[in-house]
């Protein structure tokens, strides 16, 4: 074993012992960074080569700082994107709900589909759908301008039409236009914040997390402006709270203009997002 991999096992005991969720991915992570390598050629680096800043990295993310703010990058999907303070960080859950959308989208009979996502945070939802189905029209708005400062670094050169604005009043022009709409939006209800890991709660942005007494006013705002955009027989996706199963569904109900709202489990087989259909008049 060399001197690097020697430290990267003493850093995830380090980690582990401050409740960091994967104290040894991060170490190796946090060693990539550091020395400029992937984590599979930490072998690599000679023992004269070892960077002591490595241990100023590794105390960040002891005291809870998250990962992708101290490499200031995240990966979702087959992306990698720029993030840091103001904006939230992608999770793989999120993954499973746009794997969910990009089959809905490449199912629809539509040449060009039109897909629009709310709550955009770092673009990562836009920029996926953007990049996996090539023929997509795809729009985003973020309300907070730190994290739209965020998603404009990361969709800078694509094609996603990224605006600043309220999900709940945005994109009037596409009224009725729109095949799909996608959204994670902000379901921790306000009486968990001390249930909340401190990743999330002391560098994710409030506005990204909280949305009232259960957590669902967001997603109730969220529901009407779909019911706006979408054309009839369009596709609302939208994340939740796994405790949010069963409730989030009964938002889209049949006499508000909705069919077959669902849920559906993540890679966990915990509920983790939920489906409706405009119906067709």
């Amino acid at each position: 074993m060399n001197l690097l991999l020697a430290e990267v096992a003493q850093a995830a005991q380090r980690l582990a012992d401050a409740g960091v969720p994967s104290p040894r991915f991060d170490a190796e992570e946090l060693a990539a960074y550091v020395h400029g390598v992937k984590r599979g050629e930490l072998h690599t680096v000679a023992d004269g080569e070892f960077d002591a800043r490595y241990w100023e990295a590794v105390a960040r993310r002891e005291a809870r700082e998250p990962l992708q703010h101290i490499t200031g990058r995240a990966f979702f999907r087959y992306l990698e994107l720029q993030v840091g303070p103001g904006v939230f960080v992608p999770r793989p859950e999120t993954e499973s709900v746009v794997g969910w959308a990009i089959d809905a989208v490449r199912a629809m009979d539509v040449a060009e589909p039109r897909i629009v996502d709310l709550c955009t945070g770092s673009g990562a939802i836009a920029l996926a759908l953007a990049q996996e189905v090539p023929r997509s029209r795809v729009h985003a708005v973020e309300l907070s301008e730190q994290a739209l400062d965020w998603a404009r670094k990361n969709t800078a050169g694509s094609k996603v039409d990224l605006r600043h604005g309220n999900a709940l009043t945005a994109f009037r022009d596409l009224d009725g236009q729109v095949d799909l709409v996608i959204s994670n939006p902000p379901y921790i209800p306000l009486g968990e914040w001390e249930y909340v890991a401190p990743e999330a709660r002391d560098h994710d942005p409030e506005l990204a997390l909280f949305s009232g007494e259960d957590g669902l006013d967001t997603i109730r705002g969220i529901e009407r402006t779909a019911h706006r955009l979408l054309r009839p027989g369009g596709v609302v996706v939208i994340e939740h709270a796994d405790s949010q199963g069963g409730q989030v569904p009964w938002i889209f109900k049949e006499d508000a203009g909705w069919a077959d709202a669902a849920d559906h489990p993540d890679l966990n087989n915990r509920p983790r997002f939920t489906t409706a259909r405009k119906a067709t008049p």
